[in-house]
């Protein structure tokens, strides 16, 4: 009788100390949902410059890696065709990698501490 009771008890000690672990588990994620919101707000003011050519070009992306605007420096404007639009292809690669890499840490920042 004792030793079931001894069990039970243990059951119930155990069943709170999982509580408390999804507790925290959905406390984390409130959090992480709160910070994704909170940073996809911030996305979308967010500009990131990459340029190409030694900043004869420079292509602004927003946070949500749409491109914003190309900007071409006029003596540029001399060569052929296909040098422009290597570099601006290569501003464009610039831009996608910063913003990317910008997004990742800041999702890590907001995920830290997550057992993902």
């Amino acid at each position: 009788m004792i030793a079931r009771l001894f069990v039970c008890l243990g059951n119930i000690l155990l069943g709170l100390g999982t509580m408390k672990v999804l507790t925290e588990a959905f406390k984390k994620a409130q959090q992480v949902k709160e910070g994704a919101q909170q940073l996809q707000a911030e996305l979308e003011e967010l500009e990131v410059e990459g340029s190409a050519g030694g900043g004869l070009v420079k292509v602004v992306f927003n946070g949500e890696q749409r491109p914003q605007r190309v900007t071409i420096a006029p003596e540029l404007m001399s060569e052929e065709a296909d040098v422009v639009s290597d570099m601006v292809t290569a501003a464009m690669v610039d831009a996608y990698n910063k913003s990317t890499e910008t997004m990742r840490e800041r999702m890590q920042n907001i995920t830290e501490g997550c057992n993902l």
